[in-house]
């Protein structure tokens, strides 16, 4: 038996998806964030800081994070920020933390991030959040 096609519209074409809702996309979203030491809280504090900015920002549910990659400078090496996603509830979100390559000059404890998220909002319309001293990887975003 053939599958059953979408009923047709009055113009023979199917109806869009997410009737009457704004269309949800994939989008990505950029973070980062400095740290004074290397110590395990202090990067799961500056991580979690980030991750609710950015969350906030963009009027983020849980549900619609597809997944989370976290940097770290080489500088680095005392906890998996992504600690401290789990520790904000987020255990069935993938999640994988690497290493910066060490560029000679670059920013230092500095953790970055990439999420993976669903949005109605445009890709103008995301926020990248950069806080405290890793503003200055992107000064056109600083408030």
């Amino acid at each position: 038996m053939a599958p059953t096609p979408p009923p047709a519209t009055s113009a023979g074409t199917s109806p869009p998806p997410h009737r009457g809702a704004a269309a949800r996309q994939l989008r990505a979203i950029r973070g980062a964030v400095t740290v004074d030491h290397d110590e395990p809280e202090a990067i799961y504090r500056a991580t979690r800081d980030l991750l609710s900015t950015i969350v906030s920002r963009n009027a983020i549910e849980a549900d619609d994070i597809i997944s989370v990659i976290f940097t770290v400078t080489p500088d680095l090496t005392s906890a998996f920020p992504a600690l401290a996603a789990r520790q904000m509830g987020w255990l069935d979100v993938p999640l994988l933390c690497t290493m910066e390559i060490p560029v000679p000059g670059a920013l230092g404890r500095c953790i970055r991030v990439l999420l993976h998220v669903e949005s109605s909002r445009s890709r103008a319309g995301i926020e990248h959040v950069y806080l405290g001293a890793a503003e200055v990887l992107r000064p056109d975003l600083a408030i």
